[in-house]
């Protein structure tokens, strides 16, 4: 029987809005299929190897926990996640996860969080007066070979403003939200198997499609060649749908 193994990035103090959701959806789908899933929680000093997990995960949280992670992140993790994401683990990086994913994090006292870089991006504090971003988010899929997938929903709560870098890919085009710094109308960030976003909600339950594309990773750093057998997700559709519809229904 195929096992991944799943990397919980700091779960004690990187775990707000329903983040933890998205590690139990991955559990889920792995056993309603079969597939052996271990979970292993990685915290601040805790020692990381390049072949500890197929799949990475990393939620969000206020600027006091990102600063606790942020160094040993940077430090003593860096390597590790760079390498395993080369030798085909794949990752999702959630809100504050996300922004630590990127070059750097500056927060709004001016303080700037060194990053990994595992995407070309930079998160600055929002401009004065600025207010956060908060709200249901809807989103069109970029992820090449599925821009057909359904819209990608989800619930944001951020006061960084994120800036790709030139050629760096979106996860998706904003159809209702903030989005990535509320003004160029994109969400996310993709490299590899790397997958950033501000959604929270938890993502995954909601966005099967989406789950299953990072399992797909996983799963082929460990059994080349294997392909996920087709589940039935009437009910994470129809959340799904609920969700747009509430967040394309209500004022912005």
């Amino acid at each position: 029987m195929p096992t991944i193994t799943i990397g919980w990035l700091y779960p004690g103090l990187m775990n707000i809005y329903g983040d933890r959701g998205n590690v139990l959806c991955l559990t889920r789908r792995c056993e309603w299929r079969g597939i052996g899933v271990r979970v292993r929680e990685i915290g601040v000093g805790d020692a990381l190897e390049p072949g500890d997990a197929d799949l990475f995960f990393i939620g969000g949280a206020q600027d006091r926990e990102q600063r606790l992670v942020a160094e040993d992140l940077a430090h003593a993790k860096r390597e590790a996640i760079h390498t395993a994401l080369a030798d085909g683990a794949a990752a999702l990086a959630v809100c504050g996860g996300y922004q630590l994913f990127g070059h750097e994090y500056r927060d709004a006292d001016g303080t700037v969080l060194e990053g990994i870089g595992v995407f070309d991006l930079i998160t600055e504090p929002a401009p004065p007066g600025a207010p956060r971003i908060i709200g249901n988010l809807v989103a069109e899929p970029l992820l090449p070979g599925h821009e057909d997938a359904p819209n990608l929903v989800g619930f944001e709560n951020h006061g960084g403003r994120t800036r790709l870098g030139e050629g760096a890919r979106p996860l998706g085009k904003v159809i209702h939200g903030g989005g990535n710094n509320g003004d160029d109308g994109l969400e996310g960030c993709v490299s590899g198997s790397a997958v950033g976003t501000y959604l929270h909600g938890s993502l995954l339950p909601k966005n099967p499609w989406l789950a299953d594309w990072l399992l797909e990773r996983a799963l082929g750093r460990t059994d080349p060649g294997a392909s996920l057998e087709p589940l039935d997700d009437t009910l994470e559709l129809q959340a799904r749908a609920s969700a747009e519809h509430r967040a394309l229904t209500a004022r912005w």
